[in-house]
């Protein structure tokens, strides 16, 4: 079936877009719009014609199937087929429905007239992806809606209902009912009452002190933007849509479309939007792979981790079930998530009616019999095997047949906990990341026995929470605890060396991280660092670490929960505050160590704890652990505070190119005699041919 229907309604040609699933305006959809305008010129009988999706879409713009491919830039391309409808010597109406967003609006408003039902979403998005509109977006909607409008929408990405705009010229008509009956109705009217060709390009915008507008709107966008580009580009385009004439303004937009798209900000949040889609994709999982139903979730434990698994389900309105050992246990972790919906209510973020709504869905019990209903089960309880040994014993008796029983683990091995069971195959791991109810990422853990059902059904749970879940196999740490442990390790020696905590978190953190390691794991407790490392000397002897972390540890300075670190905290502040204590503790140190402390360079701290992750990231997909490269970007991306403008530390390796990460590591290893800097096989081997890991 072509993407492109052609048929007439007496007078009225219609073309019927129908390229699911959002009508992506790819090359054959393309060329079928052209060809029926084409048909709809040629034949006599015809007066108008009426473009038109399907109820789900208009059009959400570029088909992103066709990204990086000859299709994408083959004629026509979208300038053409707007120039062709523009100048379509008959009047084209765009009849719009569901989403009309990016090049499926600007076709659109290339349209001599526009009709709508009410609750169609309206947007040009690509800012989000580091660009802006790029076939006339940014020239036409000011013309329409306004100058202050159009560049909030363009600079913001947002999506905007379409009554929204009853009253402005982006639409002529509302349609109640069927819509193509009410564009064929409207077509009607416009062949009759002889309308004019009403063309946007041809409107003109009279706008007093845009000057000050636009100045005022580059302050506003710039302290917000930071370190991505293309929202200060947007208003410029808009400027250009103001003050040069429209041929002028387009050759504006063209001209910074292009340059966008070659910057490095927007091939990082390019990559992630397509790296999102791809970590939801198991390579020997169908797509097709039949679900398991979860109507009900079963959580273990009312804690931290247990209280924001749970709110995740709740909030997607799925029934959950909280399992504790002891009342009082159970009462503070139900209060608790009471608590955090009432501060949301508080906030305007959330109405009473929800509040109810989801705390009616949530039940508590001391019995592991009442889980015995449940579809899934996940365990959020102390890290360490023998209480997951005990637990898992427990489920195994207690869930129904079929049930997916979770653990929440952030470094054990998943195959041994399945082995507690006789139901291996139901086993996964669902590692959430603290705060639980905010933070993006899921690592789904895949056992040796994982069944293919249990993963599909574990995806499309994480999709219905909202996270981004990522496919890890069994190791310890997983992907991001594996890779941080020796960002962290490299960080120690740093200061071992001669660099102060605080000048290590500065650095990466003008870099671009969230929050640098010392500060981190003050945030964790460096307790839970300190027990890694003690199981570490006794499990690798020949992994070297700086044991200056552990003198700190042997002072009881455990981070923000003791008020002591590696900074010190004030009672009920969070700010991390450089301490005199510590330096003289990293002196005593590095004397008894027999250590000179030398100058260290931002640039060399920053290299070495990037190319830290990088190498160990390597080891991760040579091994299989990660399935491919743009995975591990989304980890970090998602869980660790990784800067977006910098695409995850795969794709920051491929940009600075993996012959100088290579080549630096190697004089890493001969300055410092760790093993760990050789980089890893396929990094060489990637370096040695030339090639990305992307």
């Amino acid at each position: 079936m072509t993407q492109a229907a052609y048929s007439t309604h007496g007078a009225i040609a219609v073309i019927a877009m129908n390229n699911p699933p959002v009508n992506g305006l790819g090359f054959d959809l393309r060329s079928g719009i052209v060809a029926g305008l084409d048909q709809a010129l040629a034949d006599p009988k015809v007066s108008a014609v009426v473009l038109i999706g399907t109820d789900k879409a208009f059009s959400g713009g570029a088909d992103i199937r066709e990204f990086n491919s000859p299709k994408a830039l083959a004629e026509p391309n979208l300038n053409t087929v707007i120039r062709a409808v523009e100048s379509s010597t008959k009047p084209v109406i765009a009849a719009v429905s569901g989403a009309c967003m990016g090049g499926g609006l600007e076709l659109a408003l290339g349209c001599h007239y526009r009709v709508a039902v009410a609750g169609a979403q309206i947007a040009l998005p690509e800012v989000k992806l580091g660009i802006l509109p790029g076939a006339g977006g940014t020239q036409r909607l000011p013309r329409l809606i306004g100058v202050e409008a159009a560049t909030n929408m363009i600079v913001s990405g947002a999506i905007v209902p379409s009554e929204q705009f009853k009253g402005t010229p982006l639409f002529d008509e509302f349609v109640d009912g069927d819509l193509q009956a009410g564009a064929l109705a409207f077509a009607g009217k416009v062949v009759k009452e002889k309308r004019p060709l009403k063309r946007v390009r041809d409107l003109k915008i009279d706008y007093p002190n845009a000057e000050a507008f636009f100045q005022f709107s580059r302050n506003m966008v710039g302290a917000v933007a930071k370190n991505f580009p293309a929202p200060l580009k947007c208003v410029d385009a808009v400027a250009a849509a103001v003050s040069m004439p429209f041929d002028e303004g387009m050759k504006v937009e063209r001209e910074t479309f292009v340059h966008l798209v070659q910057t490095p900000e927007s091939k990082a949040l390019r990559h992630a939007f397509f790296g999102e889609r791809a970590a939801s994709k198991i390579g020997d999982v169908p797509a097709d792979t039949p679900t398991r139903k979860i109507g009900k979730v079963g959580v273990i434990g009312a804690g931290t981790m247990g209280g924001g698994i749970s709110m995740n389900f709740l909030n997607a309105g799925i029934p959950v079930i909280i399992l504790e050992m002891k009342q009082e246990a159970l009462d503070k972790g139900l209060g608790i998530i009471r608590k955090n919906y009432e501060s949301s209510l508080k906030k305007g973020k959330l109405t009473q009616e929800k509040l109810d709504q989801r705390m009616g869905l949530l039940s508590g019990t001391l019995s592991y019999d009442d889980l015995k209903d449940a579809d899934l089960i996940i365990e959020a309880v102390f890290e360490e095997m023998g209480v997951k040994e005990q637990v898992f014993k427990k489920l195994d008796k207690v869930a129904k047949p079929g049930a997916i029983l979770a653990s929440n683990t952030s470094t054990l091995d998943v195959n041994k906990i399945a082995g507690f069971t006789q139901r291996p195959q139901d086993v996964v791991g669902m590692h959430f990341f603290s705060p639980a109810n905010i933070m993006k990422l899921l690592e789904v853990v895949r056992g040796a026995a994982t069944a293919k059902d249990v993963l599909a059904t574990v995806m499309q749970v994480a999709k219905k929470i909202r996270k981004t879940a990522v496919v890890s196999g069994v190791c310890d740490g997983f992907i991001g605890n594996r890779m941080i442990e020796h960002y962290g390790r490299i960080a120690g020696f740093l200061v071992e060396e001669g660099a102060s905590p605080w000048q290590v978190d500065k650095a990466l953190e003008k870099w671009g991280m969230a929050m640098g390691p010392f500060r981190m794991g003050d945030l964790a407790g460096n307790d839970i660092g300190w027990a890694i490392r003690k199981r570490r000397y006794v499990e690798k002897p020949d992994v070297k670490y700086a044991r200056i972390a552990d003198t700190l540890c042997e002072q009881g300075r455990y981070g923000q929960k003791t008020g002591m670190g590696w900074y010190r905290y004030e009672a009920g502040k969070r700010d991390a505050i450089p301490d005199p204590v510590v330096d003289k503790m990293i002196e005593d140190y590095r004397k008894e160590k027999g250590i000179t402390p030398r100058k260290i360079a931002n640039e060399e701290i920053v290299e070495r704890c990037i190319y830290a992750l990088v190498n160990e990231a390597a080891r991760l997909l040579e091994e299989g652990i990660a399935q491919r490269a743009s995975d591990i970007d989304m980890v970090y991306l998602t869980g660790y505070g990784f800067p977006l403008h910098r695409g995850g530390p795969m794709l920051y390796a491929d940009q600075v190119g993996l012959y100088n990460v290579a080549r630096a590591m190697q004089g890493f290893k001969a300055a410092s005699g760790d093993a760990f800097w050789e980089p890893a096989p396929l990094l060489a081997k990637l370096a040695a041919e030339g090639k990305t890991f992307n």
